[in-house]
């Protein structure tokens, strides 16, 4: 699973096994490991009807609402997005989207990635 984050914005991508184990299991997760510490960041599925962000000791919990995840693995749906407006008036943005193969090579295993829609056939 990839992750970036842009000022308030935090962006997922999974590969075809990692959005398959999300809609199975309910919970997929990674980490960057700092010498002693490591940011663990994941998305947990969860049966209410709206997104949630827990950021605690290293560790960002995305909640996503069970009715997106429920058949996400099974169709062309590329991802979904949120704005979380927090009671301050600040926005925290998010977007989880499937993993597609890159348009240009490059010297990085993308077998377990979606194949690019914009990619041409030769």
């Amino acid at each position: 699973m990839k992750i970036r984050i842009q000022g308030n914005t935090i962006r997922f991508r999974l590969t075809k096994q990692e959005v398959s184990d999300f809609a199975e299991h309910g919970e997929v997760k990674d980490k960057v490991e700092f010498g002693s510490s490591a940011l663990v960041y994941q998305l947990i599925r969860h049966p209410k009807d709206d997104f949630s962000v827990d950021f605690v000791r290293g560790v960002i919990s995305v909640n996503v609402p069970e009715s997106i995840v429920n058949g996400w693995a099974e169709t062309e749906q590329v991802g979904f997005d949120s704005e979380i407006v927090y009671p301050n008036g600040q926005k925290l943005s998010l977007l989880v989207e499937k993993d597609f193969q890159c348009l240009i090579p490059r010297k990085e295993d993308e077998s377990d990635l979606y194949a690019n829609p914009r990619a041409v056939d030769n």
